[in-house]
């Protein structure tokens, strides 16, 4: 039988209903300009929306045209923007790690944790460790909004995410037997252990799990099991059709194609609902001259051939513009084009 025909995207419906959107794609195709425009939409719809990027480059600033950094920072009416910085993250990150572990650290033993600090913080995957733990925490926060997105959302970065708590429970469990009082701190071990209902982590714990333990195993235990809670809660937000939608932004090319194929089956395998596609700088029906027929038929076959590798996802096609989208009243012309 042949492939189902995809329907229309309604980003419209996709805006009013989530509560997380997700903004994948090979660089360079119009993530940010995409991402900015459906915030905007759906702030202008009434939604309380925080859009966040972690692009090191700062494209949100350059599509609002101004600037926004570390700090939810008004856009618009209803509309908040952050681009997380990486190396702050990863400073914020261990920063936290050095406090804590100070506390149950002997006075010979720091020298060598600052030691151990200080090459974390140049290891690979340090800043993708941090930026994770700061993705899920304002998905804890989402009460206050009605809507995140995130821009520039890597689909590895996602995927991983997906594994975090089954990451967490082994790391977790290597490190408390090492702990002269792992005997004491066995009885939580449990709770982190991969396969364990999630749903009994979403309560108070350290009222539950963690009585009995003394003070210096409760340092170690709490916040380690807080965060395998957190990353559960991801999980499950992540999984959620209802709740959370991936888009794909891709341009009528090759690699972008290729690209999109394999992320959108990689998170489908991984049970992360994919929502559709908006295949961004669609050449005109207007454009005219014998450059553009040959680029027309190019782009024909290109969307022949998306039509083929992303099968019944749902599409929506955006034309090439005549000049860049930068500035509050470009982005809401674009914005208008999505919902259309």
């Amino acid at each position: 039988m042949p492939e189902p025909r995809p329907g229309p995207l309604n980003v419209t419906a996709l805006l009013d209903s989530r509560r997380l959107l997700m903004v994948g794609g090979k660089g360079g195709v119009g993530k940010t300009t995409t991402a900015s425009a459906l915030a905007l939409a759906a702030a202008g719809r009434g939604r309380r929306v925080l859009l966040v990027s972690t692009d090191p480059a700062h494209s949100l600033s350059d599509a609002f045209n101004r600037d926004i950094g570390d700090r939810e920072t008004a856009l618009a009416e209803n509309l908040f923007g952050l681009e997380i910085d990486p190396d702050r993250e990863v400073d914020a990150h261990l920063e936290t790690v050095r406090a804590r572990m100070a506390r149950f650290a002997a006075a010979d033993q720091r020298p060598e944790l600052e030691r151990q600090l200080r090459l974390s913080r140049q290891s690979p995957g340090a800043q993708e460790a941090a930026l994770l733990e700061r993705l899920t925490t304002l998905m804890d926060e989402d009460r206050r909004y009605d809507l995140i997105v995130f821009d520039t959302a890597p689909t590895g970065h996602t995927l991983r995410l997906l594994s975090l708590p089954e990451v967490m429970a082994a790391w977790t469990e290597g490190l408390l037997r090492q702990n002269r009082r792992g005997e004491q701190l066995g009885k939580v071990l449990g709770h982190l252990s991969p396969g364990r209902d999630v749903e009994s982590l979403t309560g108070e714990p350290e009222e539950r799990e963690l009585e009995g333990l003394d003070d210096r195993a409760r340092g170690l235990a709490a916040p380690l099991l807080e965060r395998q809670r957190r990353f559960h809660r991801a999980r499950r937000r992540l999984q959620d059709a209802a709740h959370s939608a991936f888009l794909f932004v891709l341009t009528p090319e090759k690699l972008p194609i290729l690209e999109t194929e394999r992320a959108v089956r990689s998170l489908t395998e991984a049970g992360i609902p994919v929502a559709g596609a908006i295949v961004n700088r669609v050449l005109p029906d207007d454009a005219e001259g014998a450059f553009f027929r040959a680029r027309r038929e190019r782009e024909q076959r290109h969307l022949a051939d998306i039509d083929t590798r992303l099968g019944a996802l749902p599409r929506h096609h955006l034309p090439l513009l005549a000049d860049d989208v930068q500035g509050l009243e470009a982005l809401e012309a674009f914005a208008a084009r999505l919902t259309r």
